[in-house]
């Protein structure tokens, strides 16, 4: 499998009080096909921080640094501002976790679908625009598309929020998309629509999708394969369908913690770390 998205040794640091730098990713190296790769750990841990420094949306302030950064054959390192901007949105996209801080308060939510969709295509007709932003909101499931379409941000639900989100950032079929706990917002049923979405269009486009959430047993279900990182470096990588034969004792510990429907009715454990785990600086 060829790689769609290739990292080595990727480093993310915010200065702090003293003046100095503190690490926040620490020496990540991940290579993606087309394919859906998960991205588990604890809040803090350095899963949002990787996907947006591979996508340059990071804040000015942040001293990254990295040996390789590639998305389909394109030197990231090198690449202008301008080739960046023009790859988000169209050949990568992301999901952000928390529509109230994405979608543009005092635009409409069709306005914001249609502006991504023709930002991507200046020869679509705005009637066209139109029809595929509406038909992009009833795949997600949204039950009255055209009302919807008229409706701004705040006068949808955080669930409704979170599939117009999906909705433009898929509208577009990217080659790479990155979802940040995109299904947090939304109850079981929605949540399985949704992700039944993302699996067609891995499948169908060939897409490579990386999933960051917390939840260890949707991300076995969903995935492929599934990175463990803790204190900003990956700790443990494999197959999704064996997560739960992983050896590290942090993800032991954080399988441990998951509680079970038909389990005991004893306090769950907390996990027990080790300053090993974060390894060397």
């Amino acid at each position: 499998m060829s790689a769609l998205v290739e990292i080595e040794n990727l480093r993310v640091a915010f200065r702090n009080d003293d003046g100095g730098y503190n690490d926040a990713v620490r020496g990540v190296s991940l290579t993606l096909g087309r394919e859906k790769l998960g991205i588990v750990g604890e809040s803090g841990s350095g899963k949002s921080l990787t996907g947006r420094a591979l996508l340059g949306v990071l804040p000015p302030y942040a001293r990254i640094s990295v040996d390789t950064m590639a998305f389909d054959g394109i030197d990231l390192k090198s690449a202008s501002p301008k080739l960046r901007r023009s790859l988000r949105g169209g050949r990568m996209g992301m999901i952000l976790q928390d529509p109230k801080f994405s979608l543009n308060p005092v635009m409409t939510v069709g306005k914001q679908i249609v502006e991504a969709i023709r930002i991507g295509d200046r020869r679509i007709s705005g009637s066209d625009a139109r029809k595929k932003a509406l038909g992009i909101l009833e795949a997600v499931h949204i039950r009255e598309p055209e009302r919807v379409f008229s409706l701004y941000p705040h006068e949808l639900s955080g669930g409704m929020g979170q599939r117009v989100m999906i909705g433009m950032m898929v509208v577009r079929e990217p080659d790479l998309l990155i979802a940040d706990e995109p299904t947090s917002a939304l109850d079981v049923t929605v949540r399985t629509q949704v992700l039944s979405i993302l699996d067609e269009l891995v499948t169908r486009r060939g897409m490579g999708l990386i999933f960051i959430s917390h939840d260890l047993n949707l991300v076995s279900k969903f995935c492929d394969r599934v990175i463990v990182m803790y204190a900003g470096r990956i700790v443990e990588s494999i197959e999704a369908s064996r997560l739960s034969e992983a050896t590290h004792p942090y993800t032991r510990g954080l399988l441990s913690c998951l509680p079970q429907i038909d389990g005991s009715l004893e306090p769950l454990p907390v996990l027990n770390r080790d300053a090993s785990w974060a390894g060397a600086a």
